[in-house]
């Protein structure tokens, strides 16, 4: 029993011995890190640093997001609003260019004198008229009658177109129509005018267009005087249901064969006193009546 010891205790060693390694585990080599790098180690989040103290024990405040900071007008500095008063004053406005005078031609107003004269008009050639800004006649005429007995009061300056329109319209439609609305004896005896050449914008406005009474071209008559004493005021006859409104609505139509404009007291609150009539060339000889 003795004996049979120290074998089992060789046996076990035996044993146990072939199944032991030489040498324990050598650990893994660390692999070197690149120069100029750290180990990533996970580090906190770094603490927001505190706005600096504006001095007076209050923290300064960051300027806010791009898209939250509120939208102000910069206010130009004083340098940059006086250099802007000078630009102001170094920019003159453009003098501006007035046509000159239209001049008449030559055989259309010897055509137009011979006509005027064979109607009876009684006129004389004066002298050419230059206002400037556009105003001007180059051949007027100083219109005292119409026709044989019949009177322009007080006279008038004008362009001989205009002055053959007029009288063309008292001969031929206005006198007429006196005679059916009143009486056949009765006779135009007087044109009684507001207005004929003068310098000035249309409706005697403070800006706008030229009117045509500055080129010679218009004529306002505000009364026709009868021979029997009457006379006929022109003013707001639309409802008038009289012979009077008849006669001037008869007349106001029929002027629109002679002239290229023709206002009465229905177009505007400028002429209810009377009829402009004008002969400005338009396009095709369109006619503005009304």
């Amino acid at each position: 029993m003795r004996r049979s010891f120290p074998l089992i205790l060789l046996s076990l060693l035996i044993l146990t011995g072939a199944s032991l390694p030489k040498s324990g585990p050598i650990p893994t080599e660390k692999p070197p890190m690149d120069a100029g790098t750290e180990e990533a180690v996970p580090t906190p989040d770094k603490k927001p640093v505190a706005p600096a103290d504006d001095g007076k024990g209050k923290a300064a405040k960051e300027p806010a997001a791009a898209d939250e900071q509120p939208a102000t007008d910069k206010k130009p500095a004083a340098d940059e609003k006086e250099q802007r008063a000078d630009e102001k004053e170094d920019v003159k406005p453009a003098p501006v260019v007035y046509p000159p005078v239209e001049t008449e031609n030559a055989a259309d107003y010897a055509k137009c004198l011979t006509d005027l004269k064979a109607l009876g008009t009684t006129f004389v050639e004066a002298k050419r008229v230059d206002d400037g800004k556009g105003c001007g006649i180059d051949k007027p005429l100083e219109v005292t009658s119409i026709l044989p007995g019949v009177t322009l009061a007080p006279k008038g300056l004008m362009r001989c177109e205009t002055a053959l329109a007029l009288a063309r319209w008292t001969k031929e439609t206005a006198q007429p129509a006196a005679e059916v609305a009143f009486d056949a004896n009765i006779k135009i005896k007087a044109l009684n005018q507001a207005s004929t050449y003068i310098c000035r914008l249309r409706n005697n406005a403070t800006s706008g267009k030229i009117s045509e009474h500055a080129h010679g071209n218009a004529v306002d008559i505000a009364s026709f005087g009868l021979s029997d004493g009457t006379t006929i005021a022109i003013q707001p006859r639309d409802e008038d249901g009289t012979m009077d409104g008849a006669f001037q609505r008869a007349v106001t139509a029929s002027a629109c064969l002679y002239f290229k404009t023709v206002l009465d007291p229905g177009s505007d609150a400028a002429h209810e006193t009377h009829l402009h009539l004008d002969v400005i060339d338009r396009r095709n000889d369109y006619r503005y009546c009304r």
